[in-house]
């Protein structure tokens, strides 16, 4: 389910929000990108990443992270972390959270936005997407950083079970913006 809120006309304008901006964040925007695409939906949508703290900004993603994804399939383009700021409020519809830290921050960052209500109204979790983790109650992707790939490959398909549903909840906006055109 979308966040309750108009989504802007013209690309849907989606930032994906982790920790650090190497692992998760990053999958999700590749795993989405790819999806859409193979769906016929990459001109409807902009998609980014970003973390919540400036630890990693400046970095590739982890190299174990593009191993997972490259390992299924996936074309892994360069990637620069950078850290989530209020401003970028202003030029997203979507901004999804990886897990509750992450939704909690953006929660405190929406407050400082410009229109704070609007901000607050594009904050999802990732995967309240995915009816399977709504219904067993677990919405976190948990952080593989500190593992190894077993939790990184676990990791992935959580990103993209959550995906599929995310795909499928973006599908009416794209039908509706091609209709109008």
């Amino acid at each position: 389910m979308l966040p309750d809120r108009e989504l802007a006309g013209g690309p849907v304008r989606i930032c994906f929000v982790c920790t650090g901006n190497i692992c998760r964040s990053p999958t999700a925007e590749v795993v989405l990108r790819a999806k859409l695409a193979e769906a016929g939906w990459a001109d409807e949508v902009i998609i980014d990443s970003a973390g919540t703290g400036p630890w990693h900004a400046g970095k590739d993603m982890d190299p174990r992270a593009r191993q997972a994804l490259s390992r299924n399939g996936y074309q892994v383009p360069a990637h620069v972390a950078r850290q989530f700021l209020v401003e970028d409020f202003a030029s997203r519809d979507l901004v999804i959270a990886l897990d509750g830290g992450h939704l909690a921050r953006l929660g405190q960052l929406a407050r400082l936005a410009e229109d704070p209500a609007d901000a607050a109204a594009s904050i999802s979790l990732l995967r309240s997407y995915d009816p399977v983790a709504v219904a067993a109650g677990e919405l976190d992707v948990p952080d593989p950083y500190y593992d190894g790939e077993p939790e990184f490959a676990a990791a992935l398909a959580q990103i993209e079970a959550a995906c599929d549903g995310l795909a499928r909840a973006l599908t009416p906006q794209f039908d509706q913006a091609r209709r109008g055109q």
